[in-house]
């Protein structure tokens, strides 16, 4: 089974990478660019074919270490 776990800053949060990305985007010519939040994407291959334990599982994965929950947001999704 296949999984996403994307991570993200919450909002009102600074996000210095974003800036920097997107000042670089601006400087490549990249237009219609108004900004960007820079974030992490795990892809997590499980055992097992239950996508509500691996939901759960990936859960109490994200908020002990995949995830700062004070500053960052998750989403898990099962793929298949």
């Amino acid at each position: 089974m296949k999984a996403r776990v994307t991570v993200t800053l919450k909002n009102g949060i600074l996000d210095p990478q974003g800036k920097a990305i997107e000042g670089a985007l601006k400087s490549l010519g990249v237009n219609g660019i108004a900004s960007v939040r820079q974030g992490k994407v795990f892809d997590i291959e499980l055992n097992g074919a239950d996508a509500a334990k691996a939901e759960e599982a990936l859960k109490a994965a994200a908020d002990k270490l995949l995830a700062n929950t004070v500053i960052e947001n998750y989403r898990v999704e099962v793929l298949s």
